[in-house]
């Protein structure tokens, strides 16, 4: 099955690139593109699409609920217990097929509410409920949600809450993010990858492929979005952030970091394996809390757009636009690789894995001037 992720990445991509032009076509028609926002958001308008999310998600779902379907019929003829000591076959199935229809459908969801405030700005308070429902169906009834080693009903409400909470804080991580060519794009791209090959590390291979299609539709979304010398022919928009970073969450929460009833588990047995997601999704949750941070020191509401997110800081500092996002891209990268096999280092390694990122953050914040705004 180790050719299941390199596989759908090539799905993804090859998806992705006629569906990423065709919306860029489609969007300038129907003048589908770039707005100003919510009211008071200040940012340089552009005259580019801005419904490349419909792509990337498109590029992802399709062949996901092909999959799904071709699982459904093959449920009737389905050996059972072909896994030995895993359960039986059909029921591996059929939980497989709960949960891809449950994203598929969260994705959808939030592709659909990002694309319409995209055209018509929404207020804060609704964009919120309107990640939250998904969010919660999601850790609720498809129950993809942390396990806290907390028993009974009291448990489970707190996995659930915790599960929302950071499935919220990566829709928003990513929309916040996505403001520059590339960006978002690039970011989600490489988490989705580092976590596929965890995922194929722990021969977790439904789970990587779904990271591996990701990948690739956000490949072929970057050759629209970041490779034009002349700026991206088409943005993602609300429409596509918001569905990658629900992507992004409840893969990383599907995907099983740590394992201490395996002493031979390939991502390790330790506990603090299972903050490898935080470790690698580090940059985009700095992006929101710092540029969170900038705001309410200002006395303006973080939930107001501006230009002052850290790829904005970096270009006042003295980078080129694009060399601001290559530069948070290879951040990304060498942060994120510390977290993919967090879970096997020892405490003292894991240790210096969390000092490396903290020191990484900080010296990133000083450089960008964060700490002067």
């Amino acid at each position: 099955m180790s050719w299941l992720a390199p596989g759908l990445l090539l799905v993804g991509l090859l998806l992705s690139l006629p569906l990423t032009a065709t919306m860029v076509g489609l969007g300038r028609r129907l003048r589908a593109l770039d707005s100003s926002g919510a009211a008071g958001h200040q940012k340089r308008l552009r005259a580019v699409p801005n419904i490349g999310g419909v792509a990337i998600v498109m590029a992802f779902v399709l062949p996901l609920s092909g999959g799904l379907l071709v699982a459904a019929g093959a449920l009737p003829i389905s050996p059972e217990d072909v896994w030995k000591g895993s359960g039986a076959f059909s029921d591996r199935l059929r939980q497989g097929q709960s949960f891809g229809w449950t994203l598929a459908a969260a994705a959808t969801w939030l592709l659909v509410a990002g694309a319409v405030d995209d055209r018509r700005a929404m207020g804060p308070g609704l964009k919120l409920l309107l990640q939250t429902l998904p969010a919660v169906a999601v850790t609720w009834l498809g129950g993809v949600r942390p396990d806290l080693g907390v028993a009974g009903p009291a448990g489970a409400a707190l996995s659930i809450a915790v599960g929302t909470l950071w499935i919220v804080l990566l829709v928003n991580a990513m929309n916040f993010l996505d403001n520059m060519d590339g960006l978002a794009g690039g970011v989600g791209a490489i988490a989705a990858l580092l976590f596929m090959v965890s995922a194929m590390m722990a021969s977790q291979w439904f789970v990587a492929g779904l990271f591996g299609l990701l990948a690739g539709a956000l490949l072929g979304f970057l050759c629209f979005n970041f490779l034009p010398r002349g700026g991206a022919r088409i943005f993602m928009g609300d429409g596509g952030s918001q569905p990658l970073g629900l992507l992004l969450a409840v893969l990383a929460m599907r995907c099983v970091f740590t394992d201490p009833s395996d002493p031979h588990y390939a991502l390790g047995t330790r506990w603090y394996g299972a903050l490898a997601p935080v470790v690698v999704l580090s940059l985009p949750l700095y992006d929101l809390l710092a540029t969170s941070a900038v705001r309410l020191r200002q006395g303006r509401s973080p939930f107001v757009g501006d230009q002052q997110h850290l790829s904005h800081r970096l270009v006042q500092r003295g980078f080129s636009r694009r060399g601001a996002v290559l530069f948070i891209w290879a951040l990304a990268a060498v942060v994120g690789v510390g977290g993919v096999s967090l879970g096997s280092l020892a405490p003292w390694q894991a240790a210096l894995v969390g000092v490396q990122t903290l020191l990484a953050l900080a010296v990133l914040a000083a450089a960008e001037g964060l700490f002067r705004a």
